[in-house]
């Protein structure tokens, strides 16, 4: 039976990185023996514009129905001046609660072809091959109450609040220990727990719950130690899971050790395997409708959302193998690129794919 992909191409770049991982799903359909339906609908800006809210009430009918989502990015300056409700990052969050999303994987894999990119010396990163659990549906992103008040003696005071329940420090953990068990059994919990309650009670649930996963090694790191480590001796870590704040973070910051935030997936999961794929990356309104956006993060992640929700593991290696084959080629977007390099637009990037699948 066909299973079902929506495609949110959302803000900024968001449109053309996800017209070349389409070009890419098509070329599967076509050759290799795809069955899927593509649908499309509006969110983050794109969605304000069309309904007055930056998740439309159909966009979101139409992802409780689909298999999978592919999603593009979000945002723009132009919205920067609405109600904090209505901006597009707002259709982002609620989208991942209203399906349960809970479980962000972010791979940071580094190609080799692609060492010289990094900002940190080769004999650091190559080899590198990190995966970044993340939790996206709790913690201080979500906390309430949140806002802005005057207090008694007339001062303003901003507020946000870091809250997880126990269960959703369980299925974070338990998702990450499964990952851990399928790559090389080291698991490092990130946290804050020489400060926070928090995470006191985070590391609790993971000591407790790793248990049931005698053969995962297990650690604990700070996070701002975690960050230092990151840049220091990356290749240390296999499996890394943190809290949503945290995660955001460190992920970004893994992502230049792979040479660019243009080279980096991502995956959300619920506990049914629905799942939504996007690149790590913004919608970099500066470059959007110039050609220069690298789409092979949004391609990546359109192998994640096969191998992961779609059952479809021998194409999401093809895939893989065709970005390895055209960065052999040479071919390289801007932020990849070495001076004196040549330099291929969004679109030429996403047809060498094509052609070398």
């Amino acid at each position: 039976m066909s299973r079902k992909i929506l495609v949110l191409p959302g803000d900024g770049v968001g449109p053309e990185i996800i017209a070349e991982a389409v070009k890419v799903i098509d070329a599967l359909k076509i050759g290799h023996g795809l069955d899927v339906e593509l649908d499309e609908a509006a969110i983050g800006g794109a969605g304000y514009d069309a309904a007055g809210q930056p998740l439309p009430e159909a966009t979101l009918a139409k992802a409780r129905e689909a298999d999978a989502i592919l999603l593009g990015a979000v945002g723009g300056p132009q919205y920067d001046t609405l109600p904090r409700e209505l901006r597009p990052e707002r259709g982002l969050l609620a989208i991942r609660k209203e399906l349960g999303l809970f479980a962000n994987l972010r791979p940071a894999l580094l190609y080799p072809e692609l060492a010289e990119a990094s900002t940190l010396k080769r004999e650091v990163v190559e080899g590198l091959d990190i995966m970044i659990v993340r939790e996206l549906t709790g913690g201080i992103y979500f906390g309430e109450p949140r806002g802005v008040h005057t207090c008694e003696d007339g001062e303003r005071e901003g507020f946000n609040t870091l809250v997880y329940r126990e269960s959703e420090v369980e299925r974070i953990a338990r998702a990450a220990f499964e990952t851990a068990m399928k790559r090389g059994k080291r698991l490092c919990s990130v946290d804050k727990a020489n400060v926070l309650e928090v995470s006191e009670f985070w590391r609790e649930i993971v000591v407790r719950v790793s248990g049931d996963y005698p053969e995962v090694e297990l650690s604990h790191m700070y996070v701002d130690n975690a960050a230092m480590q990151l840049v220091r001796a990356p290749k240390q870590f296999d499996v890394m899971v943190t809290t949503n704040m945290f995660g955001d973070i460190l992920s970004d910051a893994a992502s230049m050790l792979t040479g660019s935030i243009g080279m980096l997936p991502s995956a959300s999961l619920n506990a049914s395997g629905q799942g939504m794929y996007e690149p790590i990356h913004g919608s970099a309104p500066d470059i959007a409708g110039r050609g220069m956006a690298n789409p092979l993060a949004t391609i990546l992640s359109a192998s994640m959302l096969l191998r992961h929700s779609l059952g479809e593991a021998v194409l999401a290696d093809r895939i893989d193998a065709a970005v390895g084959s055209v960065l052999g080629q040479g071919l390289r977007t801007a932020d990849i690129a070495r001076e004196g390099e040549a330099v291929a637009s969004t679109a030429e990037m996403g047809a060498a794919v094509v052609a070398a699948l």
